[in-house]
């Protein structure tokens, strides 16, 4: 049986696909992402293959390339950009006889590096046990009830067995400790709602100069690198905005290609600021020839986190590579909808500053409701959430209340109690329930 090394950076990379022969921008950020990972790129191997191979995802003949790369560079780690299948991994490191990873295994590496906060290792790890638990291999033998004979009986548990039972007991109590967590940051959004904070995210692809931005606008002093994914934890700081007014800026984890499944169900609770957000900016490279395809990937991300409907600015970073200057351009009048500046100079954060206020000084609504003497669940709610400004009990026993919520919370609330959507009028009004009261 193989036995995996416990060190080694020497990598050869196989930029594999079933689509087609990998473009360069792919093959770039795979080297980039392997680099990140503290790896030392020893070589790459390039395969198209319409059919992935059962066995090895590529076929016998690169198969036998692959070996002699391995062999004449002495490398001792294989990465491929292609997702593999538990077996496939297996079968490579048996031919190969080093390690081998695919891309999620790469990205969860190098998350695990980079964690620093207490809630960061736990999303990490609960990502990389989710992840390893499929791809478990057998590394020590001597205790498992395999061979028979006198004095070679095991426990009656093989190794497999007890590492995947380990594996679970862990998982589960990771998941325990997230939930504590999400609730706390849930009982924190409720208070910033409550106070009538705004909450503006940044999200954009990895090395974007999120960070970099987030520093200029707010003296965070996070830590900067370029590099992919060079911060991971959440960072939260108050952001003045001009004529006195104030919101929270969330500098949230950068999205990538093929972003892990496993990272973005462990990185929920932390992308969750990007959801429950009154505004996204979402951050892009000027400089980048592939720019287009990032802002899909990222909102390709954003709907899996059912956060695609949150108003956003798109902010094209990076212009002192492109030696242009700053500009807003408009789809309405007062409504900034997407700009260019640079984090480095700080040119054009000013018109970022004024843009986020007439943004969020759109999606604020303010209504009255009447709600029936029997919708107090909804009533309650209302109150909870921090949105009643001021009520009037009538002669029959129903009320009429005065709101002022976030435009999206409103939509979101009326959709959950089924609410008449009349409520939206921009104007205070005098909207009914009723369809709701006969439920």
């Amino acid at each position: 049986m193989f036995e995996r090394p416990q060190s080694g950076e020497r990598a050869i990379l196989i930029h594999a696909s079933s689509v087609g022969l990998p473009d360069k921008s792919e093959r770039e950020e795979f080297a980039e992402l392997a680099i990140s990972a503290g790896a030392l790129v020893a070589g790459d191997l390039i395969s198209s293959r319409k059919r992935p191979d059962p066995r090895y995802f590529i076929g016998k003949g690169k198969l036998e390339e692959l070996k002699t790369l391995v062999r004449e560079n002495r490398a001792e780690l294989v990465i491929s950009c292609a997702s593999l299948s538990p077996s496939q991994e297996r079968n490579l490191e048996r031919e190969l006889n080093c390690r081998v990873l695919d891309r999620a295994g790469l990205i969860l590496d190098i998350f695990a590096q980079r964690a620093r906060s207490f809630e960061g290792k736990l999303q990490v790890e609960l990502a990389q046990l989710q992840h390893m638990a499929t791809r478990l291999v057998r590394g020590w033998t001597h205790l498992e009830r395999q061979k028979g004979g006198i004095g070679l009986r095991g426990p009656g548990e093989t190794q497999l067995e007890t590492d995947r039972r380990l594996i679970n007991a862990r998982i589960r109590q990771l998941n325990e400790r997230l939930k504590a967590v999400d609730a706390r940051r849930s009982m924190n959004r409720r208070n910033r709602l409550r106070a009538e904070i705004p909450t503006v995210a940044l999200v954009g692809y990895t090395n974007a100069g999120k960070s970099t931005l987030f520093n200029a606008l707010t003296d965070a002093g996070v830590y900067v690198k370029d590099q992919l994914f060079a911060t991971l934890d959440p960072t939260i700081r108050r952001l003045d905005l001009p004529e006195g007014e104030h919101v929270l800026l969330a500098d949230t984890v950068g999205f990538i290609r093929d972003l892990p499944h496993e990272l973005v169900a462990a990185f929920k609770s932390t992308l969750q600021e990007a959801r429950e957000a009154d505004l996204i900016l979402h951050l892009i490279d000027a400089s980048d020839p592939n720019r287009w395809q990032r802002v899909r990937q990222v909102n390709s991300v954003l709907k899996q986190l059912d956060a695609d409907q949150v108003p956003q600015i798109r902010v094209y970073n990076k212009i002192d590579k492109l030696d242009r200057g700053a500009r807003m351009t408009n789809n309405r009048p007062g409504a900034g909808r997407s700009l260019r500046l640079s984090a480095v100079t700080g040119e054009g954060l000013p018109q970022l500053r004024d843009a986020i206020v007439n943004r969020l000084r759109q999606k604020t609504t303010q209504c009255s409701v009447h709600l029936q003497s029997a919708q107090g669940r909804q009533r309650a709610k209302l109150f909870e959430l921090g949105a009643v400004l001021s009520e009037r009990v009538l002669e029959d026993g129903s009320w009429s209340l005065n709101l002022r919520m976030a435009e999206k919370d409103l939509r979101r609330f009326l959709k959950r109690e089924n609410l008449n959507t009349e409520l939206l009028e921009p104007a205070p009004i005098l909207a009914t329930a009723a369809t709701a009261a006969s439920e």
